[in-house]
């Protein structure tokens, strides 16, 4: 297995594994946010004002670290190696 096929796969599972956990608790850290204090609930019931706005946030900035995740791990497989220029050296001519 070459390099190019095995940073296609790692890309893949990256996506599959870091990326979508990682744009759901994104959405879920902004949802969050956005209903703290909305709407009054009973106390001990389950409701959109239960959660401090620092879970919220601290789920963005989860989300964020897992979305870049597959964004280095694709770079860094998927680039292109530098090419070098052998130079002979040629003796001069007698």
């Amino acid at each position: 297995m070459d390099k190019r096929t095995l940073g296609i796969i790692l890309t893949i599972a990256t996506v599959l594994f870091c990326g979508c956990p990682g744009l759901l608790v994104c959405l879920a850290g902004a949802s969050t946010i956005a209903y703290v204090d909305q709407s009054p609930t009973a106390p001990g019931s389950i409701g959109p004002s239960n959660y401090p706005a620092g879970t919220g946030y601290v789920g963005i900035c989860l989300g964020l670290v897992l979305l870049a995740i597959p964004i280095v791990i694709g770079v860094l497989m998927l680039r292109k190696p530098k090419t070098t220029i052998s130079v002979d050296v040629v003796p001069p001519a007698s």
